[in-house]
């Protein structure tokens, strides 16, 4: 297959075949000789042709996996008949019962240890989640009063670096116990605004998310 004649097809051929090898092997264990190996007779030039190293295969096949999150964010952000509360909540709830959630902390290695992959997936989380999908509900629910808060803007900044990175296992290597009870301490805190993130199910979740991260 030429590399410049179907470009697209090459880019999405590497990011899948990438995708099975970091859920089979590992990202760690997967080596872009690996890679080439499966391309079916594409070269390492033509990997490099589309990315720049093996860290930027990842983002773009942890991409792949979340590229329906924004919109299923957004119908949230814009559904007319929730409050700005049950909008923050549902966000959650159904960002932790999203099937990709699986694959997604299967491929993604310990965040400390890729600091490339780090500081995208920070990135991702202050110039993205937070200003477009966070922070618009919290207001929402200011002005509608079922949240609570003198500093919407500031709420979502603390509950998006606290549940996405505080609480995140590919970050924090905790035991089962030890994430319980912080997401418990997380929720009882948010209560306080009248939000109420963390339920027994979510919590069942996180957990479930751990056991994969650490395998």
């Amino acid at each position: 297959m030429s590399r410049n004649k179907y470009p697209e097809e090459t880019h999405q051929l590497i990011i899948h075949v990438s995708m099975e090898l970091f859920l089979t092997k590992g990202y760690e264990k997967t080596s872009l000789q690996d890679i080439i190996d499966n391309l079916g007779g594409l070269t390492k030039g033509a990997i490099y042709h589309h990315f720049k190293s093996k860290e930027d295969i990842l983002i773009a096949v942890v991409n792949h996996i979340c590229n329906d999150n924004s919109s299923k964010m957004g119908a949230i952000r814009d559904n007319k008949t929730l409050s700005g509360k049950e909008k923050l909540e549902k966000m959650f709830s159904d960002s932790l019962s999203n099937p990709n959630q699986k694959n997604l902390f299967s491929v993604t290695p310990n965040l400390l240890d890729n600091p490339t992959f780090l500081t995208y997936y920070i990135k991702v989380v202050t110039q993205d989640t937070i200003p477009n999908y966070v922070v618009p509900v919290i207001r929402e629910g200011v002005k509608d009063g079922s949240i609570k808060t003198d500093y919407p803007d500031e709420l979502a900044d603390m509950i998006m670096v606290l549940s996405d990175i505080w609480l995140n296992p590919l970050i924090f290597k905790v035991s089962e116990e030890q994430l319980i009870r912080k997401a418990k301490l997380l929720d009882q805190v948010l209560k306080t605004y009248g939000i109420h993130i963390f339920t027994d199910s979510s919590i069942n979740k996180l957990s479930y998310f751990r056991t994969i991260s650490t395998k």
